[in-house]
């Protein structure tokens, strides 16, 4: 199915799962900055709310209202087939988000989400990747702060250094934000999963075609001091590195030989073994059920930061790249990363998809496969910011 056949769909954008917190957040976004031409709807499984949402909006009577259930395939298939792209909130995906995917691969749409579930990715890939290279769809996940900032960030850098040589980058997050219950439901899930998580990780690695000639990689490093950031570098067990090496392999422009590691960036000692104990801690308790039931409770999806503490939040993520004797520093870095710049990247990219010349790409495809620069220069002019910060 060529996308040109999409064109007399009713709609270029649905957001799917607009009422929730990064939705509503999205949809603001949306409404604020689509232009005037874009033919775009919220969908959800109650109107009522979608209708007082749409009524909020600035400019939100353009906006439609669709209805559509994660419990109700049909009606997941019915709203992917009035879309030429498909965004959608709601997570946890592992156990929310497969129909969508299966009928937007089905019908040729494509999908975008924010999901930071390794296995959900994997799983996706196994089950629904051929199907959609057939249709034509693009499949992207991970379009939020994950992992947006360190694909296209280690992509941007990348591109300051020598061709056809083997290079190294190393990314360091920065950053001072809460979270929404969302994430926390999301990775008290994924953490209450480990053995799915490597049996999904090990079936894909089975369906992946070989790499014939390069060489990409993404080990885990070991906690350190980094001094070419005068930080404390301790390594993220995040889906970013697994985006990132996917990234690599498709274009060639990594070189014959990539490799990247991903290190959270900690200026004082007692903070850094802190908040490694904490993390291990939540590890350990995701595992009871009884534990994970209760924390689950304190902090529910839909609940999230204000305005005010929102305003506060930053992040900055800071590249190392070396190849061909040259040393590049960059950096990636905007305001709240979990929710304000979520909301602003997911948006960008689903309008990147609709509206924008890019690639032939389909099937599971990560954000710098498949929009590059062109995302890249969508989010400078929003606000975001890709600096080369030295060269060596």
């Amino acid at each position: 199915m060529s996308r040109l056949n999409r064109t007399d769909r009713p709609y270029d954008i649905v957001l799917f799962g607009a009422t929730g917190f990064v939705g509503t957040l999205t949809a603001e976004y949306l409404a604020a900055h689509a232009p005037a031409g874009l033919r775009w709807a919220i969908a959800g499984r109650d109107t009522g709310k979608l209708e007082r949402l749409r009524e909020r909006l600035p400019g939100g009577a353009r906006a439609g209202v669709e209805r559509a259930d994660v419990s109700d395939p049909d009606s997941l298939r019915a709203l992917a087939g009035q879309a030429r792209v498909v965004a959608t909130t709601v997570g946890p995906y592992v156990r929310h988000g497969e129909e969508l995917v299966a009928a937007c691969a089905d019908t040729g749409t494509d999908y975008l989400d924010i999901t930071g579930e390794p296995e959900f990715v994997d799983l996706m890939y196994v089950r629904h990747d051929a199907r959609a290279r057939e249709t034509g769809a693009r499949l992207v996940h991970a379009c939020g702060f994950d992992s947006v900032p360190h694909d296209l960030g280690a992509y941007f850098t990348v591109r300051q250094l020598p061709e056809g040589v083997p290079l190294t980058v190393d990314g360091f997050v920065s950053a001072d934000a809460a979270f929404s219950g969302g994430t926390f439901a999301s990775a008290l899930g994924q953490f209450a999963r480990p053995r799915e998580l490597r049996a999904a990780a090990r079936d894909r690695l089975r369906h992946e075609p070989r790499l014939l000639g390069r060489r990409v990689s993404a080990p885990t490093g070991a906690p350190r001091y980094a001094p070419e950031v005068g930080a404390w570098a301790l390594p993220l067990p995040t889906v970013d590195p697994q985006i990132v090496r996917r990234s690599a392999r498709a274009l060639d422009r990594y070189g014959p030989d990539f490799r990247y590691r991903h290190y959270a960036a900690v200026r004082r000692l007692p903070v850094a073994v802190g908040g490694a104990a904490a993390v291990a801690g939540l590890v350990a308790a995701a595992q009871l059920p009884p534990v994970r039931r209760r924390l689950s409770e304190r902090v529910k999806p839909g609940d999230g930061p204000g305005p005010e503490r929102r305003a506060r939040s930053w992040f900055s993520v800071r590249f190392v790249g070396e190849g061909g004797g040259r040393r590049v520093f960059t950096e990636v870095a905007g305001g709240d990363p979990g929710y304000d710049e979520t909301a602003k990247m997911f948006a960008e990219a689903a309008l990147c998809l609709a509206l924008d010349e890019l690639p032939p790409t389909a099937g599971q495809v990560t954000t710098a496969v498949a929009m590059g620069d062109a995302l890249i220069e969508r989010l400078r002019t929003a606000g975001i910011r890709f600096r080369v910060a030295a060269t060596r």
